[in-house]
């Protein structure tokens, strides 16, 4: 608990350039809106954002915030699953690494709003078509990362450890997994704000709930400030939730290295 405090006032440090530039840039769209340089219902103040997102709060942290975030979460949990297993399983097979890796990369190719659709005609407007459109947009650079980061352990260490005995499991499990750590939160972190990304379409798409849902209903009744408000929690979540990943990769490659 104390380390994670410890680390919390480093980052808190760390970042203070970035929150003051930030306080700045507030002050001067507060400014420019008031003085009527820039429509309101174009761009409405940060007041009037946060006045909005205060009179929704009920019905934004009630019902459309934890539905964005199941939709996050579950489709980050079946992207680290399914990534990591293909991942691996590249790494431990070069006859499985010529033929899928082709077909992840033509995945990729495929605009997320041209496909999107196709998962929610499949799925319907239920939760799986969500998760899946989650799924899709976050799954790829799981397992680019955890593929990267397999390849460039087993290069260092192969020979050496090969010579003492070991086997291919034991290599995996003792050099690569942990020297694949940091190429694979690195996948991590993109994977998470492409989950909320993913999930804001889906919720375009089709649904009665979500912070993506409540953003595009109060854009066709003009309702900017309104809008904005839910921009704004998709954002901090997206951050809130890339934070935790930094956090949980600091104390475990931190861990790694005392050990």
């Amino acid at each position: 608990m104390t380390r994670t405090r410890t680390l919390f006032r480093k980052w808190l440090w760390n970042y203070s350039a970035s929150f003051l530039l930030f306080l700045f840039l507030l002050a001067a769209w507060e400014t420019v809106v008031r003085a009527g340089w820039i429509p309101a219902f174009i761009l409405p103040a940060p007041t009037s954002i946060w006045r909005a997102l205060a009179e929704n709060r009920k019905l934004l942290f009630g019902l459309h915030l934890p539905a964005t975030l199941q939709e996050v979460l579950l489709g980050f949990i079946l992207s680290v699953v399914l990534g990591s297993l293909l991942g691996t399983g590249m790494h431990m097979s070069r006859m499985v690494e010529k033929a899928l890796y082709p077909f992840i990369i033509i995945s990729q190719t495929i605009p997320l709003i041209a496909l999107s659709p196709v998962f929610i005609f499949w799925f319907g407007y239920s939760l799986g078509g969500k998760v899946a459109v989650v799924f899709l947009t976050a799954f790829f650079p799981i397992v680019v990362g955890c593929y990267d980061g397999l390849r460039k352990g087993a290069d260092r260490y192969r020979e050496l450890l090969m010579t003492m005995g070991a086997n291919r499991s034991q290599l995996l499990a003792k050099v690569q997994i942990p020297l694949a750590l940091p190429s694979f939160f690195s996948g991590l972190k993109l994977a998470m704000v492409y989950c909320v990304i993913g999930a804001t379409i889906g919720e375009w798409l089709g649904g009665s709930k979500g912070l993506g849902y409540f953003s595009r209903r109060m854009a066709g009744n003009l309702q900017s400030d309104d809008m904005f408000a839910a921009v704004f929690l998709l954002s901090a979540l997206g951050l809130v939730l890339f934070m935790l990943l930094v956090l949980l990769e600091n104390i475990i490659l931190k861990k790694r290295g005392s050990s």
